[in-house]
């Protein structure tokens, strides 16, 4: 009788191991959501009614890839998923390479190391980044760049499920002062942030706007970014960690390369250039 206990509780704790290690490798979707007009109109700039009617929201999804050591965060489309084993599951990831509009983000669970992977003229780019740091201003047509903004982090009792998770509430409020056609304004800004300690690591589908945990939901005024589902499946390690292939470039060499593209471009932005607005 004691025997079969023993074995009964050693048959628990391997089940219970096992499924421990089988959360620890999956795939979050999220969507984002972006209203060209009001976030125009939360920077500052308002449009009149003919560039409103060229204007309509846009929805993306993106995809968080993450095992017990890397973490992979980008752009999918709405077809077969090269990441499935046997079966279509709605999406495939686009990657770092010629996609368009928007930055792959590469993370190092381990040891906190953040990593944007961007083409800018037909060259993949390495840029390491920091979760909660803003990029520097950029100068625009031959002014000096705008000063650092002013960020402040309002904490909340507040709690919601996302994706079934116990998510806390953080406001993150930035205030810049920005020149808008030769007139200088005060912008403020404000994004409710949705983090859960719960997954194990840190992460933010705008690395800029993070305070601790894993950012599940961002919410601004006309965008948003919200984890959608959440899957337990076996990630390839090839999905997660850098491409082998691009070149390392630091924080101020790529502003100065901006920079230079724009006053090429007569202060606009040059083609090529993966961003993307996820606040």
């Amino acid at each position: 009788m004691k025997a079969i206990v023993l074995a009964v509780a050693g048959l628990f704790t391997l089940t219970t191991q096992l499924q421990a290690q089988e959360k620890k490798t999956g795939a979050i979707q999220f969507i984002t959501n972006v209203d060209p007009i009001a976030m125009a109109e939360a920077n500052g700039f308002k449009m009149n009614p003919e560039m409103q009617s060229r204007m309509q929201t846009i929805k993306m999804p993106y995809e968080l890839l993450f095992n017990a050591t890397n973490a992979s965060y980008m752009k999918v489309e709405e077809v077969e998923d090269s990441n499935s084993e046997g079966g279509n599951r709605g999406g495939f990831r686009m990657g770092g390479f010629g996609a368009g509009g928007n930055r792959d983000y590469y993370y190092d669970l381990a040891t906190q190391k953040l990593t944007a992977v961007f083409d800018l003229r037909d060259t993949t780019y390495f840029m390491d980044t920091q979760l909660g740091k803003a990029e520097a201003p950029m100068a625009m047509n031959n002014q000096p760049a705008a000063a650092a903004p002013v960020v402040e982090y309002i904490k909340s009792d507040e709690t919601k499920k996302v994706i079934g998770f116990n998510c806390q509430k953080v406001t993150v409020k930035t205030t810049s002062k920005r020149k808008i056609q030769d007139e200088e304004k005060e912008i403020i800004t404000e994004n409710v942030v949705w983090y859960t300690k719960d997954l194990g690591f840190n992460f933010s589908p705008n690395p800029a706007i993070w305070t601790e945990g894993a950012v599940l939901a961002i919410e601004g005024k006309g965008s948003s970014t919200v984890a959608t589902s959440i899957e337990y499946r076996k990630v390839s390690a090839k999905d997660v960690v850098l491409p082998k292939k691009g070149n390392v470039i630091t924080a101020d060499d790529y502003q100065a390369k901006m920079e230079a593209m724009m006053k090429n471009r007569g202060g606009r932005q040059g083609n090529g250039v993966r961003n993307v607005v996820i606040n």
